[in-house]
């Protein structure tokens, strides 16, 4: 299967019908949340990359149409008009990975012929949504962590290997030291990371052994983990172990288990009173932004915090309220009425400006005064208009941006989000496009009325 067959399939009739009424004028279509996850005061945007990578080999091949005329059961003859499909032509305009935004912005705009530009929709937003919601999470465990190192442990509890390099690469954009994940240490060229397996422990005869035999065939610095059997008693093998082999300076243990804040009080007793000072006390189990905030308020002696599952997955705000919609037709803005899901017509730009609100404005609109325009020309003619971005680039943006965040955006518990104000143009557009498709003759009087039918099921 290629990804060009990974998108629902109302998508390809759509399509398909569009071809046979010669709709392939330039249509624009706008990626955005519609609200903000709960417990988040802004997300990070993320996925950028993965899409512009589709996009650029998107094509539709004669194994393609095979494949969704078996999914439909009709002929393969049915469907050829569908071979030949590229985004060659289309342009995307789309916020850098890295940037902060708010509900209501558009992640990312696409115009192209309208046939290419609705059937990359469902990757589209699969892209950037999943991406996008990681991010965001894994954003919030850094400040939660107060200066000290956090790393990825995720990929064992990742939807799949794919996301869980996913999730090695975002906590990376936003500032992790480092990820367990071999393969996303290789490819991406992360800091790789990682201690030792209780099933190592297990096979030994005793703790001391495995400790002893583990350190024995590593050179440099090494982490135990303590926790198989007894914690403290482990603790004290470990500091034993370390002192034997003069292997004290970078090592560390790992606490995996129990109460995180009592253990590591007492494993940072036991360690110091063997003058073991510079040993580090890593922590891992179950682990998010609210274990790590909580611990670092507690003045619990942490050094290092490993977070795995709860982050990978976004385990608390799995999933974004976003959307893919037309706004622009032949020239012509459109827009949904649907009640509750009303859509702004015509292409957007979000004007971002030190210390104020963005400001949500159309494509064409003159900037206000000292602005930083987010949507980004990103792929012309179905190119890239630039090199790849590198993740190091997009956390030096995220670095930036969150450091312009107001304080009760960042709140671990209960954050203010921050909205962006409107400029009067896309109000003014909005109240045109929705009287004019109001004033059209055997209009449903529900939608007149500002309620609508129910939705037909896709």
């Amino acid at each position: 299967m290629s990804d060009v067959t990974t998108t629902d399939l109302c998508e390809v009739t759509t399509a398909l019908s569009y071809l046979r009424e010669d709709m392939r004028a330039p249509a624009s279509f706008s990626l955005f949340v519609r609200d903000l996850p709960p417990g988040r005061g802004f997300l990070v945007a993320a996925g950028l990359e993965a899409a512009l990578d589709f996009l650029a080999r998107y094509r539709v091949e004669r194994d393609d149409v095979e494949d969704f005329a078996a999914a439909l059961h009709r002929p393969v003859h049915d469907l050829m008009p569908l071979v030949g499909l590229a985004f060659e032509g289309g342009e995307v305009r789309a916020v850098p990975e890295g940037h902060v935004v708010f509900a209501g912005e558009p992640l990312l705009e696409v115009t192209a012929p309208l046939p290419q530009a609705q059937l990359v929709g469902t990757y589209l937003l699969n892209q950037l949504c999943h991406q996008t919601v990681v991010t965001s999470k894994a954003a919030r465990c850094v400040p939660a962590a107060a200066g000290r190192p956090v790393v990825d442990y995720s990929l064992r509890r990742t939807h799949g290997p794919w996301a869980g390099m996913r999730a090695a690469r975002l906590g990376a954009l936003v500032g992790f030291a480092g990820t367990s994940n071999v393969a996303a240490a290789v490819a991406p060229g992360l800091p790789a990371s990682g201690t030792m397996a209780h099933a190592y422990i297990e096979a030994f005869p005793s703790e001391e052994a495995a400790f002893r035999a583990f350190a024995l065939s590593l050179p440099g610095p090494v982490t135990f983990l303590v926790d198989t059997y007894d914690t403290e008693e482990g603790v004290r093998i470990a500091a034993r172990v370390l002192t034997d082999l003069r292997r004290g300076p970078g090592c560390a243990i790992r606490l995996d288990s129990g109460d995180l804040d009592a253990l590591a009080r007492r494993a940072r007793a036991l360690l110091d009173s063997a003058g073991l000072p510079g040993v580090r006390i890593v922590a891992s189990g179950g682990l998010d932004e609210y274990g790590v905030d909580r611990l670092v308020r507690a003045g619990a002696p942490i050094d290092v915090y490993a977070v795995g599952t709860r982050v990978g997955v976004a385990a608390d705000a799995p999933y974004l309220d976003a959307a893919y919609k037309l706004v622009e037709y032949a020239g012509r803005p459109v827009m949904k009425l649907s009640s509750a899901k009303i859509t702004a017509p015509g292409r957007k730009q979000i004007f971002r400006r030190t210390g104020l609100p963005d400001v949500f404005a159309l494509a064409q609109e003159d900037p206000p005064d000292s602005p930083q325009p987010l949507l980004r020309t990103v792929m012309r003619n179905g190119r890239r208009t630039g090199p790849p971005d590198h993740w190091q680039d997009a956390r030096e943006r995220f670095r930036e941006h969150a450091a312009a965040l107001p304080g009760p955006a960042q709140r671990i518990e209960d954050p203010d989000p921050v909205s962006p104000i409107r400029s009067p143009a896309p109000e003014h557009l909005t109240a045109t496009v929705r009287s004019g498709i109001e004033a059209r003759p055997h209009r449903n009087a529900a939608v007149r009325t500002g309620s609508a039918l129910p939705a037909r099921p896709r």
